[in-house]
């Protein structure tokens, strides 16, 4: 059997307490922005301007929702929660005495699902930082839960929380990157009962962006919820009214919702935060080996977790997440970035627009260090992701071995790639200056266009300007030392570090945070057993 990976689940290592490095405090900074050493874009989420692919006819897609509902109706899915069994027993499921299994017709998860918001704003404790969920927002998140990272100097590693505050001022700095969507790497050297309230303090004052919450047991939910208020420097009305934090809440794949899932989408749900529900659907594995028929499973799961969160809560924000790939039938290893896992994506678009809902789905790749292998899988993830219509792409940048290790140089290259698509985004402009007519009649035939005013007056911002890419000549490259695009992005992501300052915070609320952080591990945390 094969379990969930860490970039979903989040990993719960035993080892030894750390302490706290640094100040907290109210330190004044600023965050990156226009007229940064490294160039960017101010932050914005970019929107989708074009038609979305559609990778089965309307047909087929009804074909894979039938089948989900019988999944539902005829075989039924385990719930490993008692409470969520008696939620839905009351909403008219049918629960087999003495067992775990449950079914519930489709009229249920029609009716259910009808009180999803189709789109929401998530509020982050720098209002500029806000993000959009659903419609045509794109918003990209840096990747979550490895459990090593790696870099050019000092190789691949077990995760450890210097290394866990270094990417997360990482996703800090560029402002293509709109929310943390988990821990960047697991700080494994932080005990697994405090880990939690240490991250999440770091994500509350290292940043000023939207962080995410993992459902490893209520107490976590909990404590990042009132971390998120408490950052926010808001009542807890105000909180429930302007969701503030999200979890990603994996079925366990094939058709079982456990325990700690199930007490993350209660806790999120009541308080009208954000549940982004995905199953981990591998064909081949823990899901047919087909693509239609994994999208099935993936489609019951989904939803069967989608309607519990309005069971509990109706107008709950919840987010349909995609994650099913293919394994490598020679090894079982699993596979990102083939052609099954873009058609996957693109479907469960698709699927997700069917019920009017925001779509997750995630950049990946199985490559192993960075390379060529790393870049085009890359590529192909995102381009699934992108125009099967995602909202909330995961995993945006540094996703390296399947989600086992996040590579800074990885996270650069992303970085980049993720730029150039928010440009690709840009609605194309069509008018008489764009046209350039006058431009054209001055220059006439055999001319050029370097010296017009037409060109003078925008070549500064008419072209994206890569972090990575090398446009020189190869004499000209060869003389600067023949650069690969591994070394400049381990060049770069050091000077982002070095760039870095803290964003700043209400002292009162950064004394707040820390009381509240100490008491919760005086108190012990959270439990490690489930």
């Amino acid at each position: 059997m094969c379990a969930a990976p860490a970039a979903e689940t989040g990993l719960q290592v035993q080892t030894t307490t750390a302490r706290r490095d640094g100040g907290r405090g109210g330190r004044a900074g600023r965050s990156a922005r226009e007229g940064h050493a490294i160039a960017q874009k101010p932050f914005r989420q970019p929107r989708r301007p074009y038609s979305f692919t559609e990778a089965v006819s309307a047909d087929g897609l009804e074909a894979i929702h039938d089948a989900s509902m019988r999944i539902l109706e005829e075989i039924g899915i385990d719930v490993l929660h008692e409470e969520v069994k008696d939620i839905f027993r009351k909403a008219g499921a049918e629960v087999d005495p003495g067992s775990d299994r449950v079914r519930m017709d489709r009229g249920l998860i029609a009716e259910a699902i009808a009180t999803c918001p189709a789109e929401f704003t998530m509020h982050a404790r720098n209002p500029a930082h806000n993000v959009h969920f659903g419609g045509n927002s794109v918003a990209f998140a840096q990747m979550a839960s490895a459990p090593n990272c790696s870099d050019m100097d000092r190789g691949r590693r077990p995760g450890n929380q210097q290394d866990f505050r270094d990417l997360v001022k990482l996703g800090q700095v560029f402002n293509i990157i709109h929310l943390s969507g988990g821990y960047p790497v697991e700080p494994v050297d932080l005990h697994a009962s405090i880990r939690h309230l240490e991250c999440l303090r770091d994500f509350a004052t290292l940043t000023d962006k939207i962080f995410h919450v993992y459902s490893l047991g209520k107490e976590r939910n909990r404590d990042g919820i009132e971390i998120a208020r408490i950052a926010r420097g808001v009542s807890h009305d105000q909180l429930e009214r302007e969701p503030s934090v999200l979890s990603i809440i994996n079925s366990s794949s094939p058709l079982r919702l456990d325990t700690p899932m199930m007490q993350g989408i209660i806790e999120m749900s009541r308080r009208n935060q954000v549940i982004v529900m995905t199953p981990f659907t591998l064909a081949g594995a823990m899901a047919p080996v087909t693509i239609a028929g994994a999208l099935a499973q993936q489609n019951a799961e989904a939803l069967a977790g989608i309607a519990l969160t309005q069971l509990v809560r109706p107008g709950a924000p919840v987010v349909y997440g995609g994650f099913t790939s293919n394994v490598d039938m020679k090894s079982g290893a699993p596979a990102f970035g083939t052609p099954e896992y873009m058609k996957a994506a693109i479907v469960g678009g698709q699927l997700a627009r069917r019920y009017n809902l925001p779509y997750r789905t995630s950049n990946t790749c199985a490559a192993n260090t960075v390379d060529a292998q790393a870049a085009y899988e890359s590529v192909f993830s995102l381009w699934g992701a992108i125009m099967g219509g995602g909202n909330f792409i995961k995993h945006s940048a540094g996703w390296m071995e399947g989600g086992l290790t996040c590579s800074f140089e990885k996270f650069i290259l992303d970085v980049d790639l993720l730029q150039m698509v928010a440009e690709f985004l840009n609605p194309l402009v069509v008018d008489d200056s764009t046209l350039a007519l006058d431009a054209i009649r001055d220059v006439g035939p055999g001319g050029h266009f370097f010296g017009t005013a037409h060109t003078q007056e925008r070549y500064r911002d008419a072209f994206y300007a890569p972090l990575i890419s090398d446009w020189r000549n190869f004499e000209t490259w060869s003389e600067a030392g023949s650069p690969t695009a591994y070394q400049k992005a381990n060049r770069l992501w050091k000077e982002a570090l070095a760039q870095y300052e803290q964003p700043p915070l209400d002292p009162a609320i950064a004394e707040e945070l820390d009381d509240f952080v100490e008491r919760r591990k005086a108190e012990g945390g959270a439990p490690t057993d489930f």
